[in-house]
Parts: C-alpha cells; structure tokens; sequence
C-alpha cells in the first residue's frame, strides 16, 4: 500500500503498489567530527586533572562534535545518539544491516531536497546519502562527442553502470566501505578522486532510475517517489543547467523534450507503483517528511539493542579456553611484572616501566604466531646457521594465469586512548612497522561502545594486523575494531588481538565471534564487575599510565 502525502494534516491511499522493498583512509578519517588521542609524551604531563573533570570534560567534547549541548536527541519514546557510531553488529559479530531508503523521481523533482530534509529531521550523524548521478557510465570518444552536442541519452537505464551501483549500495547496507565515483557533468566523465562512503545506520539513495531496477528495488527497506508538477521540474532544470553545468538555453530544452520528458513517461513514472511512500512538493512537504522519520526512529529503535551486558556474561559459555587464546607463559619474570602493574601503591614512573616490559614480551610472543621460513647463513666463522626469517611473501590463487607471490606486510592498529601506549614496544620489535589508530569511547548514558575516529593504512587489507589495547574486559570494544577491520576487508585469520590482561568473558566473546582471531595476551583473569572492570584487574590502565587517575581535592 503506497501513501500520498498531500496537504498538512492529511494522508491519503493510493493505488495498491508492486512488491519489492566519512570515511577516509590517510592522513585520517574524523567518524561524527570527532578526533581525539592522548598526549604523546607520557613520562612529563601537564598538571593532572581529576577524573570527574576529566570525564566532564570528554562529555563536552563528544557534545561539541555533534554541535549540539547534548548527545541524546530524544523524539517521544525514542532516543537517538547525535554523536559516535554504535555498534552495527550483535554480540555474536554478526552485521546489523542499514535500514536502505530509496528515494525516486523526475529529473529535478526535489529528490536530493527530499533526503536532506530526512537527515536533517533524523538529527542522526550516521547517515550515508548515495546519488545515482556518480554512477554514469564512461563514455567512449563517440559518446562523449554526442554528450557535447546534446545528443547523449542520459535519462536511459543503460547510461548508468547498474553492476557498480547494486555493489556499492550492497556494501554500505552491509556497513562496509566503498569507493564512489565521482562525476563531472561539465566534461561528461569520471574524475580520478573518488570519494570514501563509511557504512551507517541509515543509507538514503536517491536517482531518478532508482526504481527501475529489481536488484536495487530489493536492497531497499522504504521506497519514496517525489512527485513534482512538471512545469516546475523544467523550470528547475533550466536553472540547475545554465547556472551550475554550463548549458546553453537551446541545449537543455532540446535535451528535455527529446530525452529527460520521454524518459519519465516510459521509465520514471510507471516505476510509481514501486513506492511506499508518494510525496508531492518534494521538500516542502513537511508533514509527509515527518512520518517518515517517526517510521525510520521506530526501525532504529527495533533493531537496537544492549551489547555490553550481553558480552559480560559470555564467560557462562564454558569454562574451556578457546584454541584461539594464547597466553604468554606464567613464569616467574611475567608474574613478577604482573605484581608491579596490578599493586596500585606502585608509582606512575615504576607503573609505565614495567608495562612497557611486559608489552616488549607480549609482542615478542605474538612474532612467533606470523609465518616464518628456513633460512641458511653464513656466521662469521664461515660456517652455516640453520634459521628463520619472517615469511615475506605468500603464494595468492587471485592471478588469471595460476599462483602468484604476493608481498606479506605487517602494521599495528592501537585502540585509543590506552591502546596507543603500546605503540612504542611495537616499533621496538618490529622495525618502520605502519600504524593506525582506532578511537572507540564508551557512551555515559548507555554503556555502549562507540567509534569516534579511524585512521588505517590504504593497503591494510594486505597486512597481518596486531590490534592492540592494554586490557579487555567485555570484548566490546575489540570487537568493534575488528568488525571495522574486517570492513575494510582484512582477512581473519591475519588479526591478532593483543592485550596486556584480558578477562574471561573478554576472551570468549571475542573467540565466539571472530574464531579466526587469534587472541594473544599475558594473563587472563576470571570475573568482570557491573561497571565492567576486570576482577582482581589492573585498574583504569590509560589513567594510570597518563596519570589522570587522581582523585579530586576538595
């Protein structure tokens, strides 16, 4: 059943319709205008805060990315979060699909106007608006001469790359990121900038062949038709193309009446019986753009849910340690580590020292997990060592003309804040190894994670990664990372997890959900409390190694 929105304060039925439904790489990627990270130089700090201004202060932080006094927009019984990417997964690690809103119409009806206006009433930073414009074919030397000349049929389902369209649109419903081209309508072809699209909670895609095609009609959980008076979409287009493409008069109206005008009756405008939705007057139809952001809050809050709470009691899954898992051994040098971190009377300067040993060891451990072949040299006496060396290289199944040798890499990926502490040991074993960095911060008012920031090298996807963060309690941060990970197509089996102290739920959390995943860490403890902190633990690591772990003076 399609509804017509038409004037304030009314509804009415239409016709029964037809079945059917910024992310960057380097230098960085700032996730709801968020970029944080801690001093970099951690043994002489500035003057400690208290923890409560501290948090305060992060508070208003967070708020300040979302330009607004608070990070909670309430809507009747709904409450949706204005800063900070909740996690798109469940507890098992499983995609939570976007709710895909597929917007229609003429050729200047008011469709971009239209999903604008959604987003801005959403109030929600976690929306992707995909175009179908980005998505013209290239054209060849004939086809751009015919463009030149007005000539080209733009307004044809066979101008646009429909292959690429329903790829894109697939992979951001999956909360993946993609690649978008990037159009020119005054030189008719691709520019060699593309523009990164990071998965959201909501996608609005908008193009007037958008119902056309039945791949594209099933990626969609609402379809919109805008239905605009066509006087005023020529007048529209006559504005748009003179003023902002560059057109001459005589082009448009010949370009209209021989291609945009037969294009709607034969393809657009039967494609009508798709909608969900009708909204006349495009944008300024206020009343049918509010209905359909009460639908998109309802399906917002239906498919959310607690994650934290689930994952802290994971531990009940077995009292068997995953084959994921492994510890570094309990000898008397790592125990003797552990008591200095853990006592909390021992000193910052003594804290910082003894875990950057104990990371030194961690990531010693973990080299051992990366794939090593034999070696022969020669030591100075002229004589042969049998040995080892990193694996470098790997046989891939991906060339046309059989295997071929493709080069391993390696690089480390730190949860800030306390993740990034772990940095420096890192380099210290692997030598000009890449980094990245993942902010990932708990919500004061709901106790979930949630991702602020991402900076990950361009060729990650090829590398073996060691994410790290110096403890894991629930697992629900590490897991985001890794989703995020695995999001830019980062194989499994190639992540490590390392982390100074992990608790058992952490660990079968993280094991349950990403089996491949091999967990490395230097001990591992059994309970987590209700504020989700390790039992016996280690503290608030980060405020312990930055020193903002003091308490407030009256």
């Amino acid at each position: 059943m399609a509804f017509i929105f038409d004037r304030p304060g009314s509804a009415s039925s239409a016709s029964d319709s037809g079945s059917g439904s910024g992310e960057d790489h380097d230098p960085e990627v700032r996730i709801g205008d968020m970029a944080t990270s801690p001093p970099k130089s951690p043994v002489k700090p500035p003057k400690s805060p208290c923890k409560t201004s501290l948090i305060k202060r992060q508070k208003s932080l967070i708020a300040a990315s979302s330009n607004k006094s608070v990070r909670v927009y309430h809507a009747g019984i709904r409450t949706l979060y204005t800063a900070g990417r909740p996690p798109w997964y469940d507890s098992h690690g499983s995609h939570k699909e976007a709710f895909v809103i597929g917007v229609c119409g003429g050729s200047a009806s008011g469709k971009t106007t239209v999903a604008k206006r959604i987003i801005e009433m959403l109030d929600v930073p976690w929306v992707s608006l995909l175009s179908m414009d980005s998505f013209y074919k290239v054209l060849s030397e004939k086809e751009h001469k015919l463009a030149g000349e007005n000539e080209y049929n733009f307004d044809h389902p066979d101008a646009f790359d429909f292959d690429l369209l329903i790829k894109t649109l697939q992979r951001l419903k999956e909360g993946k990121n993609v690649e978008v081209p990037m159009y020119n309508f005054i030189t008719h072809g691709r520019d060699k900038q593309t523009k990164t699209i990071y998965g959201a909670n909501v996608v609005i895609f908008e193009g007037i062949m958008s119902f056309v095609n039945k791949e594209l009609i099933e990626l969609m959980d609402m379809r919109i038709f805008v239905d605009t008076d066509s006087d005023i979409r020529l007048a529209r287009r006559l504005k748009r193309d003179i003023a902002e493409r560059g057109r001459e008069l005589e082009g448009v109206l010949k370009q209209y009446n021989k291609f945009v005008k037969p294009a709607f009756e034969h393809y657009i405008e039967p494609s009508m019986t798709h909608a969900d939705i009708i909204v006349p007057r495009g944008g300024e139809n206020k009343v049918a753009v509010s209905l359909i952001v009460m639908h998109v809050h309802t399906q917002l809050q239906k498919r959310g849910f607690k994650l934290r709470s689930k994952l802290a009691l994971s531990a009940n899954n077995g009292t068997k340690m995953p084959d994921s898992l492994f510890v570094l051994e309990k000898t008397p040098q790592v125990q003797g580590l552990h008591t200095f971190i853990r006592n909390r009377e021992t000193p910052r300067d003594e804290f910082i020292f003894y875990s950057k040993r104990l990371m030194r060891l961690l990531f010693e451990y973990a080299m051992s997990m990366l794939p090593f072949k034999s070696v022969k040299v020669e030591t100075p006496q002229n004589v042969l060592y049998d040995g080892k060396r990193l694996n470098a290289t790997k046989m891939c199944n991906g060339s046309p003309i059989g295997q071929t040798e493709v080069t391993l890499k390696i690089c480390g990926v730190s949860i800030l804040r306390a993740g990034e502490t772990m940095e420096q040991a890192l380099c210290e074993v692997c030598k000009d190894i890449r980094l990245g960095k993942i902010l990932i911060q708990t919500n004061f008012d709901t106790g979930e994670p949630e991702l602020h920031y991402l900076r990950l090298p361009k060729d990650i996807k090829e590398s073996h990664v060691m994410l790290m963060d110096a403890t894991v309690a629930t697992g629900a941060a590490a897991m985001m990372a890794i989703r995020v990970l695995l999001d830019h197509d980062v194989p499994e089996e190639n992540i490590l997890l390392l982390s100074l102290l992990m608790a058992q739920s952490g660990v079968h959390s993280v094991a349950y959900a990403f089996p491949k995943v091999k967990i490395v860490t230097t001990a591992v403890d059994k309970n987590v409390n209700d504020k989700f902190h390790i039992l016996p633990g280690i503290g608030n690591f980060g405020d312990r190694y930055f020193g903002t772990d003091f308490p407030c003076e009256s």
